[in-house]
């Protein structure tokens, strides 16, 4: 099926078909010889009536079973808006971009300054994306301190459902919060089936490198297979802290404990639906900190899109985030190169625009203006059409030597398909002053703002909200 954003244009690729074929045969040798530390009693007798070999903790996986499950590929994995209407459709190399997820801080819109995330940012982010039409779906871009933070991510997905239409990939403290969490998404869809049916959510969660499937996010990973829900598990290697330096070694050992979740959750449910993906990450040895836009996390991202197209899988990856600690020139190129390698490369779900500081702090103007980069790329990648329409024969000679095309039906016809910026100026210098001189942090702020004045998304039935917040409340009395 095509959609708006399916590109048309040379893909980039990293890894050979030789190289591809060798890091998934390294990570099957990781799996039989080296295994993964499995935490959650259940999923090590699920892997161990598979076949696997399992001494207490340690699973090892032999290939067979890796090769069956990778059989059980479903063609795409499609994700609906809250109305259940298709929207983003995980396949090949359609592009979606969102936001990140989880930041203690925030950059306040009006302030300027760097503060603890509440719960009312998580809504204003969630508005914003509501607004932005390159933003195609939503993560919580905040940890709200002013609720119970044990149950906190019950909040974050009651303001990200109640403030956007637009596709939700949520994270949840524990399995009972993730239980609850999907609860409110099957109020929302209208029931358990339709949920199934049309999900609007993905759940993300992780294993924890080197060679760990953690209880809870363990936990998790079987109840969404067993919901036949989608669920984005992605790894985050540090190569030189929980993964080896080289990208080689970070990559196979990445993938290894991707695999090692697939396999479960087909073992769950054959065909469950789940999305490849991973921070192969730089762990910067002057700063101790995890690198957001390294060169190198680039690659490793780019080399693992082309592991997910190897398997078929839809790939998690990574764009509009920066090292800077505030939104400036730094934060502007980092956030811009990763936009175009993202789309160069074919990511599905591309997460993490609009943080800065090393992914621990959500900057406003950075999703803004990231924003408006991703519809640059769009046109881009759109391509050229080369038609009878667009080639112009009769009208090149119509007009002839030294005409003019301005005035020509031609030209009104298509010259909106040209991509123009809201905040890039193109101004002359002259009418730049004299419209107040204002540089790109000035103009987005001023977006921001106006978004978080004006923009009023489409509201959920009052009882619906209702009986959300009874969800909520009930875990507070229990908590």
């Amino acid at each position: 099926m095509k959609d708006k954003f399916r590109l048309s244009i040379p893909r980039l690729k990293i890894l050979s078909e030789d190289q591809r074929e060798l890091i998934h045969l390294s990570s099957l040798e990781v799996l039989r010889r080296t295994g993964v530390a499995v935490k959650e009693p259940q999923a090590v007798e699920i892997y161990k009536e598979a076949g696997c070999f399992v001494e207490d903790e340690r699973v090892r996986i032999p290939a067979h079973l890796v090769e069956w499950a990778l059989g059980c590929v479903p063609p795409r994995v499609c994700l609906c808006d809250r109305n259940g209407n298709p929207a983003l459709f995980l396949e090949e190399n359609n592009v979606y971009f969102g936001t990140g997820s989880d930041t203690p801080h925030v950059v306040d819109a009006y302030t300027g300054k760097r503060r603890i995330a509440v719960l009312r940012d998580i809504e204003n982010v969630s508005r914003i994306v509501d607004y932005c039409d390159d933003m195609s779906f939503i993560m919580c871009s905040g940890i709200a301190s002013d609720v119970n933070k044990d149950i906190s991510d019950l909040y974050h997905f009651e303001a990200m459902v109640s403030n956007t239409e637009k596709p939700i990939v949520f994270t949840a403290w524990s399995l009972e919060n993730l239980k609850a969490i999907v609860h409110m998404a099957e109020m929302v869809a209208g029931s358990a089936e339709k949920l199934r049916n049309s999900p609007f959510v993905a759940l993300y969660t992780e294993p924890i490198s080197p060679l760990q499937l953690a209880k809870e996010s363990t936990q998790k990973l079987l109840f969404m297979a067993e919901k036949a829900l989608p669920v984005v598990f992605t790894p985050a290697v540090l190569t030189g802290g929980t993964g080896p330096v080289t990208l080689a070694g970070g990559l196979i050992q990445g993938n290894a404990e991707i695999l090692a979740g697939y396999v479960l959750s087909n073992l769950v449910r054959e065909g469950a639906p789940f999305i490849y993906g991973g921070g192969v990450t730089t762990f910067d040895m002057a700063t101790s900190i995890s690198c957001y836009a390294s060169p190198e996390f680039m690659l490793a991202t780019a080399a693992m899109t082309d592991m997910a197209r190897y398997y078929r899988l839809p790939m998690f990856s990574f764009a509009g985030c920066t090292d800077s600690s505030t939104y400036d020139h730094q934060a502007a190129i980092e956030a811009s190169i990763w936009v175009v390698l993202a789309t160069l490369s074919g990511g599905n779900l591309v997460h993490d625009v609009g943080y800065i500081n090393n992914g621990l702090t959500t900057s406003y103007e950075q999703l803004v203006v990231t924003n408006e980069v991703i519809g640059l790329m769009r046109r881009f990648s759109g391509g050229i059409e080369v038609s009878e329409e667009t080639m112009a024969l009769d009208l090149i000679d119509k007009v002839g030597p030294g005409g003019e095309y301005l005035t020509s039906e031609h030209t009104l016809k298509h010259f909106k398909k040209n991509w123009y910026p809201e905040l890039m100026s193109r101004s002359p210098y002259d009418r730049w002053v004299a419209q107040g001189s204002k540089d790109l942090k000035t103009k987005a702020t001023e977006k921001v703002r106006h978004i978080l004045e004006k923009h009023q998304p489409k509201s959920l039935d009052p009882k619906l909200k209702a009986e959300l917040r009874k969800i909520i409340e009930s875990k507070c009395r229990v908590d």
